[in-house]
């Protein structure tokens, strides 16, 4: 079959009128497309720094790892209290009642940052509390009416360079054959748990890969092929999924790829602090006329009000469909729930951050500590309406 003879096939494929009735997102050529058959703007939130802790989100300025926020907690606690402290943390950051806050502002997507380690063992064992806390949200965000979009933040080994995937600091899932077959069994194992749930927009597949100051030239030319991989083993057990494919160098750019190579494939970005001008997203829509196919804006925010909104425009005007980030954050006004900073935090950052030798007293940390995981419940935190009325969504009632 030529090339051409296979473009074809493969286009008439992504308009088939089984993929059509199967109730899941699909593309149409640039468009992602509802099962009603409407375009689908995703106006999406992330829920970062729940089932993957990121420092910066504790104002931590050197434990900004996953395993280095644990490490802190557990010297502030003690193992025992660390673990129980873990459980309160992951069982109230993330509620039904978010889900249903998240709806009724006029959100229409979740994305839920994943760490590898809360689903699977170092051996390959696919077991961890992860899965009962992603099926709960999944199923919170059926009854409200939501998407949801699973995000591979942290893949075994690290895909990033960088603290936020947990890794060495070097993206070594790319170079270690047993790292890269982990996360392709991972996300097996996901699909093969959400198969066919329409609730399940796609699977967002490698969290910002392949840090720009790395040996690009050779990690590039080994990301389409490993998404190739990855692909195959969740269509073998959930067909007809939309797949999200991150640029590399940090979700900057779409260099490194070619014509699409599967139907339903959408192409995803982040962007931060950029200019609010077209030039600042020209090379991704050049991309997508190239090649006919959707983009979407995976990550965005943490600005200002003004910014926010010029930005969201931008893209609206282009018809590209957005996540910002993130929903909770600690005492900042660049988020949707501003959790209150509690009494004596500072104290705990400072020795978290080793610039303080002494542990804080025993009754300091514990207030702080009861503070925090009070202050994490939707009730208890602040809503930042302005923020949300500069992503075009309901402000305060």
């Amino acid at each position: 079959m030529s090339r051409l003879a296979l473009a074809a096939l493969l286009l008439a494929l992504s308009y088939s009128p089984v993929l059509a009735r199967d109730g899941l997102v699909r593309t149409e050529g640039s468009r992602i497309v509802a099962p009603d058959g409407t375009t689908l703007a995703i106006k999406g939130i992330s829920l970062g720094n729940w089932l993957m802790p990121e420092g910066y989100m504790f104002k931590f300025e050197k434990a900004k790892a996953p395993r280095q926020i644990y490490g802190a907690f557990e010297r502030l606690l003690g193992r025992d209290r660390a673990a129980a402290f873990w459980r309160e943390y992951r069982e109230h950051y993330v509620t039904e009642a978010d889900l249903a806050f998240i709806k009724s502002v006029g959100f229409n997507t979740v994305r839920v940052p994943l760490h590898w380690a809360l689903f699977m063992t170092e051996d390959g064992r696919m077991e961890g509390e992860g899965w009962s806390l992603l099926e709960r949200v999944v199923g919170w965000a059926r009854a409200n009416g939501l998407y949801v979009i699973p995000d591979l933040h942290a893949a075994p080994g690290g895909q990033t360079g960088i603290n936020h995937d947990d890794g060495p600091g070097y993206p070594l899932m790319f170079y270690v054959p047993r790292h890269r077959a982990a996360t392709v069994a991972l996300w097996r194992e996901i699909a093969r748990r959400f198969a066919g749930d329409p609730t399940i927009l796609g699977y967002d597949l490698l969290n910002e890969p392949i840090a720009p100051y790395h040996d690009t030239a050779t990690l590039n030319a080994r990301l389409e092929p490993f998404y190739r991989e990855i692909a195959a083993a969740v269509r073998a057990v959930d067909p007809g999924r939309l797949l999200i494919l991150a640029g590399g160098q940090w979700s900057s750019t779409f260099d490194m790829f070619g014509p699409p190579f599967a139907e339903n494939l959408v192409y995803t970005y982040h962007s931060f602090w950029a200019s609010t001008r077209r030039d600042s997203i020209q090379r991704h829509l050049n991309f997508a006329a190239r090649h006919n196919v959707p983009l979407f804006l995976g990550e965005t925010g943490e600005l200002t009000d003004e910014w926010n909104q010029a930005f969201r425009e931008l893209h609206e005007r282009h018809g590209v469909g957005w996540s910002f980030w993130t929903y909770k954050n600690l005492d900042t006004s660049s988020t949707i729930v501003s959790i209150p900073r509690p009494e004596g935090w500072n104290e705990l950052v400072a020795f978290a951050d080793g610039r303080t030798r002494e542990k804080p007293p025993a009754v300091l940390v514990e207030r702080a500590v009861r503070q925090y995981l009070d202050g994490i419940r939707l009730a208890r935190g602040e809503v930042r309406w302005s923020y949300l009325r500069s992503l075009g969504l309901r402000g305060a009632p």
